[in-house]
Order: C-alpha cells, then structure tokens, then sequence
C-alpha cells in the first residue's frame, strides 16, 4: 500500500491529553465490517466524537475550532488493545499525519509505520512540556521535519515556554517509507531488479 509521503509536515496540532488510548476508542468494532482500508475516517474516536444521538459532541476536541491539524499530541501508551490495523487507517483517513505520544503500543506503531503514520515519541517529560507548550498557544503552528528528525513550534508566547527544537528518533529504513511513501511491500517490489540478478548468478 503507498501512502501520502511525510517529508516536512507544519500544521497546527490537536491535543487529545488522555492516557491509554486504545484501538477500539480509536475506531470502534463494530465499525469493522469493511474488508477493504477506506471509509474509517468518518468514525475516528467515534464514541467521543458524537452523541448517542448522532450529532457532533461540542465538547470533543475535534470539534472545536482548535481540533483541526494534522498532528494529534496524545498521552502515554497510545494505541494499546487489539492488534486492528482499521485504527491506523482511521488515524490517516482523517487527515492525520503525525501522532505524538511518550509511549506506543508495539503492534500499533508497526501499522502506523505501514500505513503513512508517523509516531513520533518522547520521553515523559518533554511530552509534559508540550502539553503544557499548546495548551499556552493552542493555534500555533508546529513543524515535523522528519529528514532532520526535528519537531519544532512557532508559538507566540513571551517566555521559554517554547523551548524546542526537540529531537527525535525513527529506524533509519523505517524514515526511508515514510519519506518516499513506501510501505515494506512497495520497498521490496522495487528491490525486483537486484532480486532477479542476484538469482540469475546464485543458480545451482
């Protein structure tokens, strides 16, 4: 599957400051009827997102003017819970690009790295600081540089309180898919050439 590529993302951010998300409050499963990754977008954190009635919660982040942006700034442990790959799907149909957390489910951060998803994590205390960094300028402008592996903020604030750039890592072939929008299948269908020469000359 090829994905929207991540170079350089700059985008306002949502924070969604809640511990322990896992993949059924991501997208739930009796959304899952779908063989096929698209149309999950539209149930994205469905149970938060709407009320029983249907109507859009004003209450959810996503619903307010500042619940719009391509990089959603989370607690701790995100994507824990079942191993449905629907909950990566739903992340990127939706528009995000870049998920930031200090900690993520295994499982999850591997079908977020296979499907366009950046998770970005930090430890425990920078992740404090930049709860603490948007809930000071929810409007600002973050910038994810994923060649530099640099996060950045343009906020408005007349203190340190926007402290960064701030590093981060990724595994080297895992930030070589995301920048060319490759997912590990694509990376191996374009191997084909060398495939094929080093069996023409390895032929017992």
């Amino acid at each position: 599957m090829s994905f929207e590529p991540i170079t350089i993302i700059t985008s306002k951010v949502v924070r969604l400051q809640v511990d322990n998300i896992d993949t059924d409050r991501i997208i739930p499963a009796r959304f899952l009827k779908s063989v096929d990754s698209s149309g999950f977008g539209e149930n994205l954190f469905h149970d938060w997102r709407y009320q029983p009635d249907g109507s859009p919660n004003p209450e959810f982040v996503l619903n307010k003017p500042e619940g719009k942006g391509q990089i959603l700034l989370t607690g701790k442990n995100f994507g824990c819970g079942s191993s449905r790959e629907h909950a990566a799907w739903a992340l990127y149909q939706y528009g995000f690009r870049v998920i930031i957390s200090s900690g993520f489910a295994d499982i999850f951060r591997t079908n977020a790295l296979n499907n366009g998803l950046l998770p970005l994590e930090v430890d425990p205390d920078t992740l404090a600081r930049l709860m603490e960094i948007h809930q000071a300028d929810p409007f600002a402008i973050w910038t994810v540089d994923l060649p530099s592996q640099l996060l950045t903020a343009n906020c408005q604030l007349p203190t340190a309180d926007c402290r960064l750039p701030t590093a981060f890592e990724i595994n080297p072939f895992r930030k070589q898919c995301l920048i060319t929008g490759s997912d590990v299948i694509d990376y191996l269908a374009g191997l084909k050439p060398q495939i094929i020469e080093f069996e023409a000359n390895h032929l017992i």
